[in-house]
């Protein structure tokens, strides 16, 4: 992951050079063998892997630290997350150790957090991790002082040393007589630690430049110099989706006509889906790519990537008709109601890359399974189609070895691939499609990864958007449905005294909502409600919108922090606005406020949504291409934007032919709402200016309005459609 690059000099660099007498290695605080630890009596799956470990581990708490103060011992601090395959190379390897759990429970207070239970924690010491090298990534281990200041940071560290780097085995030692001989060098190295990253946070959001269509061309600069012209995607190895940079690419587009920014957008989307980073077997994505090809991935599966990577073909097929993206959007969300849905009706966070300790082994082939499974024709056209060869097509990343094991992955177009085979598309398509199943249902039998199945609010506000995008895309009410499920679970489940909740696990929602839970959930109802045009969605939106704006907002500097006013106090109150793996909250806000602006006609929303524009103007300057969800936003507020109100019967004929033809066409920075010819009822109370538009001679009637100003009214789709797509 990438976030700030500055190095500070630390006195903590003394730890892995100053060759010192190993501590005595007593093992009186040991944790029995298959004893519980604290970790026992919580939630997270994550914390619970770890619950009989050696280690004394503490899940993150006042007596945590109170032990820590009164015994003054240094904090061990290690973050992960439950599908994190090197944190689970980490914990076979030093924390089910014996010897090591002695180490750290002699010298240490041990805690573990869920990164993704606790995005705060693990916002602020990934900071601080990149602060103090330069690097950053799970598992985050970071060793502080009792009242939480950072003196160390890592992530992973084998047992023993090795090719250069220092193992625990000599670490925890080390660390140990420094805290006991050198204690003030480290203390002041926490000082100067903590300062650093304060002024790094307080820097985060800097300037009052209004950030217009200049800064559009300058992302779409930077991600033509970084696209990959023969794969697709963006940088080298590894090469992760980043669905947003693909979404604001589609914006681009559209506004310039640029041939360029589409083929990229295609190029990649295409390449993704017939790479190894797709599961052609069981559908949904992978992490990420190790190669450039998109062919060999880290095989772990997020909830985020399915959201965001869903609405990237959705989008892509309303723009080019084309139907391989439909196809694909529509198979990313089978696997997640078939494999990632809760009984509750929200989502499951993610599964994991390994299973019976091998990654991958879950996803893998040798063509003697293949053919084991399958009959012999049926064989040699998997075998074909697919790529899969007897000495395999994965080769160990060590030795460059073949190791017999295939990935399924397509090197060619289905049609140019029927055409060498002699065959239509249609035939070759149905024939793959009964090869699937076959193996689908055989890869069913086998020992699954295991599934992260803790329900976050953030992640599940994504999927509900991508559901109902696809909805209101391909006229598929079952997706509608499902986002309605997960959209009534959070809003009556996540909430304790009108407040937002951030993690549901085995009945308990618990953890405070921090502003990508308001933001991601607030996206999710305004999709739901062009969706389906249930009002309550619309006005569960707005509350929850006010709700971010009055915890989360700065008064001072402009923009949103992470954590509400009211939240635990950590080393510093950070705001987020750079677009990685998932977007910010920033960015996302300001698009929900831009929208609606447009829905209530308010136009206070605009310059709150501008006021973040400005807020982080001086670091979206200086690398456009990091921010592309913000681009999405800012393209939304340069315009022109449309207002769509369509006054007809709800379910009637013609209503149904004007919200479909609506849905129908790519116009990324549109509005729309819909309310009973007979009046606007509960709109009313939102946008009260749809009160004043009546339907025409009794039939539905569409009423577009382009940066405030409005067209007569039509009862004609394609009249409608033409206002839209108008330049």
């Amino acid at each position: 992951m990438e976030r700030h690059r500055r190095r500070i000099s630390i006195a903590a660099a003394a730890i892995v050079i100053v060759a010192i007498a190993l501590a005595r290695s007593g093992g009186e605080n040991v944790t029995p063998e298959g004893t519980p630890n604290r970790l026992i009596h919580e939630k997270s799956p994550y914390l619970l892997q770890h619950a009989r470990n050696p280690v004394d581990w503490y899940p993150w708490g006042d007596e945590a630290f109170e032990r820590a103060e009164r015994e003054n011992r240094p904090v061990f601090l290690s973050i992960g997350y439950s599908t994190c395959h090197w944190c689970h190379v980490m914990e076979h390897e030093s924390f089910e150790d014996p010897e090591v759990a002695a180490l750290m429970n002699e010298t240490f207070v041990c805690i573990k957090v869920d990164r993704e239970e606790r995005p705060d924690i693990d916002g602020v010491y990934m900071e601080v991790a990149q602060l103090m090298s330069g690097r950053g990534g799970w598992p985050l281990t970071i060793i502080m002082t009792p009242d939480k200041r950072p003196f160390f940071a890592a992530t992973y560290i084998p047992k023993n040393d090795r090719f250069g780097m220092t193992g625990m085995m000599t670490l925890v030692p080390r660390i140990a007589e420094l805290w006991s001989t050198r204690n003030a060098e480290l203390v002041a190295t926490a000082d100067r630690v903590v300062d650093a990253i304060r002024q790094a946070s307080a820097g985060a959001a800097g300037g009052d430049l209004d950030l217009g269509a200049a800064v559009l061309e300058t992302a779409y600069g930077q991600l033509r110099d970084s696209y990959d012209l023969r794969y697709g995607g963006f940088g080298g190895a590894p090469k992760f989706p980043t669905p947003h940079n693909l979404l604001f690419l589609l914006r681009y587009w559209s506004r310039s006509g640029s041939d360029d920014a589409l083929d990229m957008v295609e190029t990649t989307l295409h390449a993704m889906r017939r790479g190894g980073v797709y599961d052609h077997v069981g559908f949904g994505f992978h992490r990420y790519s190790t190669d450039a090809e998109w062919l060999l991935p880290h095989f772990e599966k997020m909830l985020y990537d399915q959201a965001l990577l869903a609405m990237a073909y959705t989008e892509a097929h309303q723009a080019t008709g084309g139907p391989e993206y439909e196809r694909t959007a529509r198979e990313i969300l089978t696997y997640v109601l078939r494999d990632m849905t809760a009984p509750e009706g929200g989502f499951y966070s993610a599964e994991d890359a390994d299973s019976e300790g091998v990654e991958g082994k879950f996803y893998l082939w040798t063509t003697a399974e293949i053919r084991e499974a399958l009959d012999d024709e049926e064989a040699e056209l998997a075998a074909r189609a697919f790529n899969l060869r007897d000495s395999g097509n994965v080769k160990n990343e060590a030795t460059e070895h073949e190791t017999g094991a295939n990935i399924f992955h397509l090197t060619e177009p289905l049609p140019a691939i029927a055409k060498s085979m002699g065959l239509s598309e249609e035939i070759l398509a149905a024939r793959l499609e009964t090869i699937r199943q076959k193996l689908f249902e055989i890869r069913e039998r086998r020992v699954h990864p295991h599934k992260d199945d803790k329900i976050l609010t953030d992640w599940n506000g994504l999927m509900i958007a991508a559901l109902a995008k696809a909805a209101s895309v391909f006229g598929d009410d079952s997706y509608a449905n499902a986002a309605r499920r997960s959209a009534d679970f959070l809003l009556t489940t996540m909430r304790e005294d009108g407040r937002l909740l951030h993690r549901f696990r085995d009945g308990d929602a618990a953890i405070p909502g921090t502003a990508e839970d308001y933001a991601f959930l607030t996206w999710g109802l305004l999709e739901l409600y062009e969706a389906t045009f249930e009002v309550r969605y619309l006005s569960a939106a707005a509350r929850l919108n006010e709700e971010l704006l009055a915890h989360f907002w700065d008064d001072e500097g402009g923009g949103l922090y992470f954590t509400a006013d009211d939240a635990e106090t950590l080393l510093t109150r950070r705001k987020e606005i750079y677009d990685g793996a998932i977007p910010s909250s920033n960015s996302v806000a300001m698009l929900n406020l831009l929208r609606l602006g447009r829905v209530t006609g308010d136009p206070s929303f605009d310059e709150r949504a501008a006021s973040i524009g400005r807020a982080f103007s001086e670091q979206v300057e200086r690398y456009a291409a990091a921010h592309t969800q913000l681009m999405s936003a800012i393209d939304f507020g340069v315009g022109p934007s449309r207002e769509l109100l369509i006054v007809g019967e709800p379910g009637a004929d013609d209503t149904r032919e004007l919200v479909a033809a609506a849905h129908a066409r790519y116009v990324p920075n549109k509005v729309v709402l819909q309310r009973p010819a007979d009046g606007a009822g509960e709109l009313s109370g939102i946008a009260g200016w749809a009160d004043a538009h009546a339907a025409i001679d009794g039939r539905a009637t569409a009423y577009v309005c382009r940066n405030y100003e409005c067209e007569l009214p039509t009862t004609d789709s394609a009249k409608m459609v033409e206002l839209l797509t108008t330049p």
